[in-house]
């Protein structure tokens, strides 16, 4: 027979992850180092870092104070190059705008740049508000992130690109990803977008985010819930088909404040060449 201490052991177990879950892990980020191997990458950038933080989701349900924190850590950092893969917001009016506003000026910068993609909530209502979408970019641009939508910039030799949002239906390829100019990294927030056309030529990377990692994982066990197609899909690196790499953020942020065996992510490459 089970006695009483047994019985209330029992029942602090699931308390106690549930606590976890909600109150220590949401805001308990960890900081991840990679290699990040570059055919033909510039002399120049060899050993330097490229640091990737993804899905911020500013608003009402992602602390401000706990997003400065991770941001003055990351500053701390110096990293040459920092890439945002979307989701800066949960929109919920103008005062999301505002709230961003007011925490653009805190976001870490490169020593030599800033680039970003948007993510699906960063348009807005059903991903359709182009107005809200443009509204972010400008803020970014303001503090000198530069946005790319469907686009390529050079960051001293180094070459990244940047793909528009795929829920939002802006996600394309073109010029600016194939050919001789193709870039060597591209930003993505959607994972699923590596499985669309349009990609032939590229033999590059990929950072992504959207996926939280599922935000919640059984031991042993994939997340249950994933918002991609290819289910394959939920953090860190994968290879695909024509030599490209994809690795993708667990993310900073939440929708609902619960993350179990799924921490978010700072994560710190160190390019090289090869």
């Amino acid at each position: 027979m089970i006695t009483r201490r047994q019985f209330c052991g029992l029942l602090a177990v699931p308390a106690l992850a549930g606590l976890y879950s909600w109150r220590i892990e949401p805001t308990w980020e960890e900081y991840v180092r990679r290699q990040m191997p570059i055919r033909g990458l510039p002399l120049a950038w060899a050993g330097r870092t490229l640091l990737q933080l993804s899905d911020l989701h500013v608003g009402d349900r992602v602390s401000d104070d706990y997003l400065v924190r991770v941001f003055a850590t990351v500053a701390r950092l110096r990293p040459d190059l920092v890439a945002y893969t979307g989701d800066f917001i949960s929109y919920a009016g103008p005062r999301t705008l505002e709230q961003f506003r007011r925490l653009a000026d805190r976001l870490p910068r490169g020593r030599s740049g800033t680039v970003a993609v948007l993510g699906n909530h960063d348009y807005g209502a059903a991903w359709r508000e182009g107005e809200v979408a443009d509204a972010v970019a400008l803020i970014l641009a303001e503090v000198g992130v530069v946005v790319l939508r469907n686009t390529a910039v050079a960051v001293q030799g180094l070459r990244i690109g940047g793909m528009d949002d795929l829920w939002a239906g802006r996600a394309h390829g073109g010029d600016w990803l194939t050919g001789a100019n193709a870039p060597a990294l591209v930003l993505c927030h959607n994972p699923d977008a590596c499985d669309q056309s349009g990609w032939d030529g590229f033999s590059g990377w990929i950072l992504a985010g959207h996926t939280h990692g599922g935000q919640c994982r059984p031991p042993f066990l994939p997340p249950p819930l994933l918002p991609v197609k290819n289910r394959r899909y939920t953090a860190g690196e994968f290879a695909l088909s024509g030599g490209r790499k994809l690795y993708i953020n667990r993310g900073l942020g939440h929708l609902t404040r619960v993350r179990f065996n799924v921490r978010p992510e700072v994560t710190i490459f160190e390019l090289r060449g090869r």
